[in-house]
């Protein structure tokens, strides 16, 4: 299993740098190809021109720049189970965009999408994606979705995949009601929270996992509760995921 999870990071759009370049680079290199197929999914997304403009982001970063080959998995093609299906397993790397998490994760398993990337985790496919393209990966993760829906800036915990067994918390330096709202969402979880600040992800290859940073002055937190006390710990560089997984 490969996942690359990123908490945050500018990719090039509105006038920003393109800081998350390394990460994508470390994405490619995961592929062990010069030339992989690079398959985008902004389900997040519910307006199209939106998700369209975005997939144009990403094959200039992909594409372009980085010199994949480069699809996307559009809306309209996710009622046709033959298109979703082939254009996954052509995919060397399955790259998810940030935005609305509930709403993926409502559209992967309405479409049955879900089976076939937890498939595709199984193949050696990268798997990757930033913020909500994170949680994804997840059991859980620290969601603001409810902006998208009502305008609300109260944080929800939404359900993931499940092939990382933690609750992801991305943006955790970025955005000011992250850290509060997740030391409330901890306690009612039983297990451990990863929370990565922006410009930092958790790389996964099979039983290993690696802190990735752009800067290097940047973090990444392991949260849980233990005996009633909240504790937060600054996550080794590199070590197991069994040990990243348990309380400690």
């Amino acid at each position: 299993m490969k996942i690359v999870a990123i908490g945050g990071g500018y990719n090039g759009s509105f006038g920003k740098p393109y800081e998350i370049k390394p990460f994508d680079e470390e994405i490619i290199k995961l592929t062990e190809k010069k030339t992989p197929n690079f398959l985008f999914i902004a389900l997040t997304q519910k307006d199209l021109k939106t998700a369209d403009d975005y997939y144009k982001r990403m094959r200039l970063n992909f594409g372009t720049i980085l010199d994949c080959k480069c699809d996307y998995l559009r809306e309209t093609e996710i009622f046709d189970n033959k298109i979703v299906e082939e254009k996954i397993n052509w995919a060397d790397i399955i790259y998810v965009g940030g935005g609305n998490t509930l709403r993926l994760m409502t559209l992967l398993r309405r479409h049955k999408i879900d089976v076939l990337l937890k498939e595709a985790a199984k193949q050696n496919k990268v798997l990757c994606g930033v913020s909500a393209g994170a949680i994804c990966w997840c059991n859980f993760g620290n969601s603001d979705s409810r902006k998208f829906t009502s305008n609300s800036d109260k944080l929800i915990k939404v359900t993931g995949l499940g092939l990382i067994d933690v609750l992801f918390c991305p943006h955790y330096d970025a955005e000011s009601a992250r850290q509060e709202d997740l030391k409330r969402m901890m306690k009612a979880q039983s297990g451990v929270a990863i929370a990565c600040e922006n410009c930092t992800a958790l790389k996964i290859v099979d039983d290993n996992y690696e802190i990735l940073k752009i800067k290097g002055t940047e973090h990444a937190y392991k949260c849980f509760y233990k005996k009633g006390e909240y504790i937060k710990n600054e996550i080794e560089i590199k070590g197991k995921v069994s040990d990243l997984i348990k309380k400690d």
